[in-house]
């Protein structure tokens, strides 16, 4: 593959070489925890062992020190080679425990060294195996913008009340981080928080739900919240409820970003299939597939498709390391936040359409085998599929936004 996207970091390559010792032992995994829709603990602790888990960390707090997103998106698409429903819950720990590292970097930069220590707290426990963080911001019949869940003030902190959905990886997890909405006193507007706590925090009551086409091991369960009671530091604003700000769209933008390889690597892992079925040695008389010009025809498509997914991934990449530097002392403008999200959004849709359609290939090349639950292309077949379902945006809203932007039209909402 002359396209696969390789580190640009020391930190990215430490990064990749983690994820890419893992992947046969991922495989090894990945299809019992398909056939009976279970979380493959073995594998996160695996994770845990290579010091994936931490690689957002400051290495002065043990970790790798990773910054680049377009060596964790490389990452996870090695991850995604692996075993995609390990990949996903994995990408939303990084996600949050960047954040983290991110807000220890600010609170060390104005001063606040008490909470620069709670934190560094955190991210120990993060390095020791000790924390491993679920997160999620899904819930029936609303969007990001508006969670349901519900954070009412009482005497000792916040009550938190409803149900969020893919709350993917929580078997696992010893924390979940998730986004709340906090009603307004006096007819102001309400907003949006964050929380995150321990799943072992009384009223978190896991449904034991997920059964699912595909990913069917990322264990991604819904959680009720019944009568949950957090400290009052534990909530923490992050904007207008219903509205899109700043601090919304890049966080959007940066977590969201890597789950697009992970169906990279799954794309990649189908075509490493087809080409082994293509020069596998058939019996005495009859030709290979490989000699075949309908397969080499085939072969040669999916390549083609591959290397424009790879090539607008990478690019991708690049693109928002560049934006996080340019902004690296300087405020985001919206105008630009929102451009940076259309640009993901433009690479969703090529990346998403790309997997979808390699891995189909891939099945045609394999032929009926590829059909069985025992092959390994009949679970990347229903994995590649939950990809236009990540949001932001699925397909049914993504032209409207990307449309909306490149017109100068910044939707608020």
């Amino acid at each position: 593959m002359s396209y696969q996207l390789k580190p640009k970091t020391p930190a990215g390559k430490i990064f990749v070489n983690a994820t890419e010792s893992l992947t046969e032992s991922l495989r090894d995994r990945a299809q019992a925890a398909d056939q009976s829709s279970t979380v493959a603990a073995t594998s996160f602790d695996d994770l845990k062992t290579a010091g994936i888990n931490g690689a957002f960390v400051p290495e002065d707090c043990g970790g790798f020190g990773l910054t680049s997103i377009h060596d964790w998106i490389v990452g996870m698409s090695r991850l995604g080679r692996g075993d995609g429903s390990v990949a996903l819950a994995t990408n939303m720990h990084l996600a949050v425990s960047r954040g983290l590292s991110s807000g220890r970097a600010a609170a060390q930069s104005s001063g606040n060294d008490s909470l620069a220590k709670a934190i560094e707290a955190q991210l120990e426990q993060i390095v020791t195996g000790n924390m491993t963080i679920c997160a999620t911001a899904t819930e029936p019949g609303t969007d990001n913008l508006h969670p349901l869940t519900q954070a009412t003030p009482v005497n000792d902190g916040w009550r938190i009340d409803g149900l969020k959905l893919f709350v993917t990886g929580s078997p696992i997890a010893s924390h979940i981080a998730m986004n709340l909405r906090v009603k307004a006193p006096d007819e102001k507007p309400d907003s949006i928080s964050s929380v995150m706590m321990p799943m072992t925090t009384k009223g978190i009551e896991p449904q034991n739900d997920w059964n699912a086409m595909g990913m069917k091991g990322s264990g991604s369960q819904s959680i009720r919240f019944n009568n949950v009671v957090v400290p009052k530091t534990a909530v923490n604003p992050v904007g207008p409820w219903g509205h899109w700000n700043t601090g919304m769209l890049m966080n959007r933008n940066l977590a969201n970003l890597p789950l697009l390889g992970v169906f990279l690597g799954i794309a990649e892992h189908a075509y490493e299939l087809a080409i082994e079925a293509a020069l596998a040695t058939k019996k005495e008389g009859k030709p290979r597939q490989a000699d075949l010009p309908g397969i080499q025809h085939m072969i040669a498509e999916i390549e083609i498709t591959l290397a424009s997914t790879q090539s607008i991934v990478g690019r991708m990449g690049e693109i928002t390391d560049d934006f996080l530097e340019e902004f690296q002392q300087k405020k985001i403008p919206i105008e630009r936040a929102h451009e940076l999200l259309k640009d993901h959004q433009s690479m969703k849709w090529v990346v998403n359409r790309n997997a979808i359609e390699i891995v189909n290939r891939a099945m045609d090349v394999v032929g009926g085998s590829g059909f069985m639950d025992n092959n390994p292309l009949s679970r990347l077949y229903r994995d590649v599929r939950a990809g236009p379902f990540m949001q932001p945006y699925s397909p049914t809203e993504a032209r409207d936004y990307i449309g909306k932007v490149a017109l100068g039209i910044y939707p608020s909402k």
